[in-house]
């Protein structure tokens, strides 16, 4: 490994537009595509490639970028937008005089930390001064074109508006992201002039630049072009989601997963998922879930930041930021809310709801059921319509049910209550005091058969 290459990386990403086509309150970098905002897949895509340092250019809405992106990055601002090399000058203080530098986008969603990694390596390999990134597209209107000569070596960016008829049929284009030596990048900002129609600093003049001192400029053609593509509108947020959806499905199918109809199917890049899983269509699989082997999930399912183990069934349900244990069914038509933990080998059924609750192995909560704010033991049987009544109206209190308690039918367990191991509930109940192991709680009035009454009611 030479010198140059143990020198550091860093990263410059332009986020100061406006986007107006975005129609928007909000910055246009911020929108969120698969459950991350298009700003923070670009800056996942940095750090893959190594980038140790990140820099945000700001500008419209900055303040509202700082606040949402937070501390982990630095921050330099464009007050006026006078071109693409006036936005990388603002970085200036950030530049420094040894190592790499990438130049980004934050609204180029698409691009891989696997390109950005092999267009460092190129770059480092062939002591390139400055090396972009181009793709070749069947449409090339208004992209500007590379130019290379008889033996491929680089020789300029031409825009569109000022290509000749020969350079108009080059298909290959600009992508918009570079990889500079840092020193060089740093000295040719302050050689950039505006002295264009635009009154604008561009930042391709750099290249031009760089290659008029006798350094090496090249461009590396990405295999997918799609990387490339920006957001600008509804319409291409909407374009460039499909295509994310589809390349994170393709990668779990071809890691072991059945996905029976992936158009249908939305799964954020962070989850995890097993081999042998099955996905039906409908689901959608959010934050950093992490699901284990031979599952089934959905149709119909939402799954958000939780832990699913092996041999799970979840369908038509909703789980958010809980543990399910494996061989555990849940469904149809269940919800588990946050801060659940579920154990192996439990049925929830049909319109049962969890929140921050333990619920122990080999328990059983079929059907119209609320368990809030308890630790459920294991072995325990739920009757329907039992209700954990958690809430006075001022503050929660937990239910306590320990193993192999017996819960019957349409049971009221008014909080703070103890269920002792055995414990038998009669159905119909409503439980106020804690009833001892192995005992038969009864909250009931006693029934009254009030002879002849429908009688006397209708005279």
């Amino acid at each position: 490994m030479s010198i140059r290459e143990t020198k550091g990386l860093s990263t410059v990403i332009l986020a100061a537009g406006e986007g107006t086509r975005m129609n928007s309150k909000k910055s246009k970098v911020l929108h969120k595509m698969l459950g991350k905002s298009l700003i923070e897949h670009v800056m996942d895509a940095a750090k893959y490639a190594g980038s140790q340092k990140i820099c945000l250019v700001i500008g419209h809405k900055g303040e509202e970028v700082r606040e949402a992106i937070g501390d982990s990055v630095e921050y330099a601002v464009q007050k006026e937008r006078l071109g693409t090399g006036h936005a990388v000058m603002q970085a200036d203080s950030f530049i420094e005089e040894e190592g790499d530098i990438l130049v980004l986008y934050g609204d180029t969603p698409l691009i891989t930390g696997e390109t950005l990694k092999n267009m460092i390596e190129t770059h480092r390999k062939e002591k390139n001064g400055v090396t972009i990134l181009s793709a070749i597209v069947e449409d090339p209107t208004g992209y500007g074109r590379i130019i290379r000569d008889e033996a491929g070596n680089f020789i300029k960016i031409v825009e569109h508006k000022d290509a000749s008829e020969e350079e108009l049929k080059v298909r290959e284009i600009n992508g918009g992201m570079y990889c500079f030596q840092a020193r060089l990048l740093k000295e040719a900002l302050k050689e950039l002039t505006n002295h264009n129609v635009q009154g604008e600093y561009y930042l391709t003049d750099t290249l031009h630049i760089i290659l008029s001192k006798g350094y090496r400029v090249n461009a590396m053609i990405v295999k997918d072009s799609t990387e490339i593509l920006g957001v600008n509108s509804r319409a291409q947020l909407s374009e460039v989601t499909q295509i994310l959806k589809r390349r994170i499905n393709k990668k779990f199918m071809d890691e072991g997963v059945t996905i029976i109809d992936p158009e249908s199917t939305y799964i954020e890049p962070d989850v995890s998922i097993g081999i042998d899983t099955i996905i039906y269509p409908g689901s959608i699989i959010q934050g950093k879930t992490v699901i284990g082997e031979d599952c089934v999930i959905g149709p119909n399912a939402r799954i958000d930041s939780a832990k699913i183990g092996n041999d799970v069934s979840i369908e038509s349900s909703v789980i958010l930021e809980s543990e399910i244990g494996s061989n555990t069914t849940v469904g149809p038509f269940a919800y588990i809310r946050p801060n659940s933990k579920i154990g192996s080998h439990i049925k929830i059924g049909d319109f049962v709801e969890v929140k921050n609750s333990t619920i122990g192995n080999n328990t059983k909560v079929s059907h119209l059921t609320y368990i809030g704010d308890a630790d459920v033991g294991e072995n325990v049987n739920f009757g329907c319509g039992t209700v954990v009544v958690n809430y006075d109206g001022h503050k929660k209190h937990r239910t306590v049910i320990e193993d192999e308690a017996f819960i019957g039918c349409n049971t009221n367990l008014v909080s703070p209550v103890t269920i002792h191991k055995e414990a038998f509930i009669a159905a119909g109940s409503t439980i106020t005091e804690n009833v001892p192991a192995r005992a038969l709680g009864i909250a009931r009035a006693r029934q009254v058969n009030k002879e002849n009454w429908v009688e006397r009611r209708n005279k």
